[in-house]
């Protein structure tokens, strides 16, 4: 029978190209793993890597094993993410991770149909969106919110779903501001809090500030929603963002909607990969 244990270092050594790294990913001696793969190729009866100087190249053969392999590991990892999640006692765990930037309103908008019973719990992480990803592709988490469009010809196994756009808006305060302006003299006078690079929301501000020929002042560059509605806050000049990060100012009149960006919106999109045992909670989030 296939030794498992074999074609795990397999897989480790293909994916670090290296056998001296993928040893001590392994805690184990070089030696010791190369005699594995070697036994790996008896059983297989053809090579499974080519040396090219100190790096291990793939064969023909190595890269179907190692499509296997992937499959396998990958399936593995799906099992003990499920069973971990079907041990939680009366209540399944939605593993849920967002974008650290992501607007705050934005994800309880989003996950109120589960905040608002308590057959699930909701477990939520913040992040990088690279770690979010990779953590979605080993099945530790079931969903990534973010508002940033991954790089998918490095995570080919994602879904990115649509699931909102909102508007772009001036916003600024109600004593200030008491009825709405024109927004190009708004972008050629008053001073401006933006969103930082790189983000969409501030590449497309760039863009259209640029066909009109106006070079904003802008005193305050943040890359946290969090961090840029207090900032709006603060702030005694005017704020570019979406009217949602500031959903409750805007309510309260703390702050007001001073114009609308034309044809500017922020997209956000929720991040799955495909499961045999998907959360069923994961459909009606993407449905609402």
């Amino acid at each position: 029978m296939l030794n498992y244990h074999h074609l795990r270092y397999f897989w480790l050594v293909a994916h670090e190209g290296n056998l001296t790294r993928a040893a001590k990913k392994c805690h184990i001696a070089q030696s010791a793993l190369s005699m594995q793969i070697d036994a790996l190729e008896v059983y297989f009866g053809q090579p499974l890597f080519e040396r090219t100087g100190r790096t291990l190249v793939l064969t023909e053969a190595g890269h179907v094993a190692l499509d296997y392999a992937d499959a396998i590991f990958a399936a593995g990892e799906e099992l003990q993410g499920t069973m971990d999640a079907l041990n939680m006692p009366a209540q399944r765990v939605l593993r849920v991770g967002a974008l650290a930037t992501l607007s705050r309103n934005f994800q309880i908008t989003f996950l109120q149909p589960l905040l608002s019973t308590d057959e699930h719990r909701v477990s939520i992480r913040s992040g990088g969106l690279d770690v979010l990803i990779h953590q979605l592709e080993h099945y530790a988490l079931d969903v990534v919110l973010t508002d940033v469009v991954p790089p998918l010809q490095h995570h080919e196994r994602v879904t990115v779903h649509t699931i909102a756009q909102q508007s772009v808006s001036v916003i600024g305060h109600p004593d200030q501001w008491p009825a709405p302006a024109d927004v190009d003299l708004l972008l050629r006078t008053e001073s401006l809090v933006v969103p930082a690079r790189p983000s969409s929301i501030r590449a497309d501000f760039d863009a259209y500030v640029e066909r009109l020929g106006i070079v904003p002042r802008i005193v305050a560059e943040v890359d946290d929603m969090a961090m840029l509605r207090l900032v709006a806050r603060a702030h005694r000049g005017l704020a570019i963002l979406p009217p949602i990060v500031v959903k409750d100012e805007l309510e309260n009149g703390v702050l007001v909607e001073v114009a609308q960006l034309p044809g500017l919106q922020e997209t956000f999109y929720a991040l799955t990969v495909p499961r045999r045992y998907a959360h069923p909670m994961i459909a009606v989030l993407l449905d609402g």
